[in-house]
């Protein structure tokens, strides 16, 4: 019975059969997460090329603008979340991205620096309205098949990354300001798709206020433990853009290693996350699966770790460019196969350590301590690269990695992460 349960696993049609089990506004919504990286990943990767070639912009500026989107995404998470609990995911959903409209096309219209950081802030802003409502959206819709849907919500999130930047390259042929008029039209198309069908969910009252609601997020122990331990996902997650890429140049003196690390990253996303998934969860509960993809994901560092001293710096036409690559690449493979056990299992943990009542607020916070954690791990990481390099960015990485799966495995320990122990309001037992 279960060998043929596992044979049922390996069909073609498994991704088929999860999205059919799926609610109608949950199938809108991954959907739409397809629709939305596209549009963003057609634009966001070529801004940099584009402000530095035909605007002229020097480096510092061009990471001034990136900068001010990310702040202004992560610095305002639990404000958006926040607004998800209290005025509805609906609406902020639609507004998320109705402002990209406005944001990207601000881009295609403004070369000016005024107009570039304007930009920059509206397409963050719109990020942290869109995101914390999406997924409060959907952990209220999943039901008891959370982490299976956040799987699917996933693979559609990998291959709208993947599509989005190929597509972008074809317009850029053209002309950037064509690329940013595509990217318009697509996230006014998914606007008008959310106002027609997306169907408005019941929302709990909610009685305090804003601070009353900050206050129980911040004395809510569990929580605070496990958005700790969780930080480490998105201290490594970070890594994909940051330190894999740039050792796959570093080896092989090619920047095609470096799209081969994003190609073989999406492929497994896309092929293997929900099929992980099950996997996981027909042999451990969510709290070890988190635990467990945290270990994969410090541990996946090692192959690099091991062989970077090995390896010198590579030139483009010397011979056995694939054989210097391989410990990359299984880095990225160990990498992407953590980051998939782990992500749907956090998401559908999150409410159950915080508060449905509250669960924007939660993811909002959640997002915003992930992200200043991240940020610390990334400078941490860059600066032992550049001062010290060898191992030691690399044995942060691994030691982030464990100190995450450890955290988590305390958790799941001491009962925390399991729905009784926690009140109706999502206080800490």
């Amino acid at each position: 019975m279960r060998r043929s349960r596992l044979r049922d696993l390996r069909g073609p049609d498994v991704r088929a059969a999860d999205f059919r089990q799926l609610s109608p506004a949950s199938r809108l919504l991954v959907i739409n997460q397809f629709g939305i990286n596209v549009g963003f990943y057609m634009l966001l990767p070529f801004l940099a090329t584009y402000m530095s070639g035909q605007l002229g912009h020097g480096a510092a500026v061009i990471g001034l603008v990136l900068g001010v989107r990310n702040l202004s995404q992560q610095g305002m998470f639990l404000l958006g979340g926040t607004a998800a609990d209290r005025l509805g995911c609906r609406p902020m959903i639609i507004t998320g991205c109705a402002l990209r409209v406005v944001s990207f096309g601000l881009f295609g219209v403004f070369t000016a620096l005024p107009g570039l950081f304007t930009a920059a802030v509206l397409t963050g802003l719109a990020g942290a309205l869109f995101n914390p409502a999406v997924r409060t959206y959907i952990m209220h819709e999943a039901g008891e098949r959370r982490a299976e849907t956040f799987a699917v919500f996933n693979v559609f999130a990998h291959a709208g990354t993947l599509v989005g930047p190929l597509l972008g390259a074809a317009l850029l042929a053209v002309d950037f300001r064509v690329t940013a008029l595509v990217a318009c039209i697509a996230f006014a198309v998914l606007t008008v798709a959310q106002i027609v069908v997306l169907p408005r969910q019941d929302r709990a009252p909610q009685r305090g206020s804003v601070l009353g609601s900050w206050r129980e997020v911040v004395t809510n122990r569990r929580f605070l433990a496990f958005t700790l331990a969780l930080s480490a996902y998105f201290a490594l997650y970070n890594q994909l853009y940051l330190m894999i890429p740039l050792e796959a140049q570093r080896v092989s003196g090619l920047s095609e290693a470096v799209a081969a690390v994003f190609v073989v990253s999406t492929a497994i996303g896309i092929a293997g996350q929900v099929r992980i998934t099950r996997w996981c969860r027909e042999r451990w509960s969510a709290g070890r699966s988190v635990a467990i993809g945290l270990v994969c994901m410090g541990t996946s560092f090692v192959p690099v770790l091991v062989s970077g001293p090995l390896i010198a710096a590579g030139e483009p036409d010397r011979p056995g460019i694939a054989l210097v690559c391989l410990p990359v690449l299984l880095t990225t493979v160990l990498f992407t196969i953590g980051q998939a056990i782990t992500n749907p299992f956090a998401m559908e943990l999150l409410p159950i350590v915080g508060s449905e009542r509250l669960a924007g607020t939660y993811y909002g916070f959640y997002y915003l301590v992930s992200s200043v954690v991240a940020a610390g791990v990334g400078w941490l990481a860059g600066a032992l690269l550049d001062v010290v390099g060898g191992p030691a960015p690399w044995l942060v990485l691994l030691a982030v990695g464990l100190a995450g799966g450890i955290g988590a495995a305390a958790l799941e320990r001491r009962g925390w992460l399991i729905r009784e122990p926690a009140t109706a309001e999502g206080k800490a037992a």
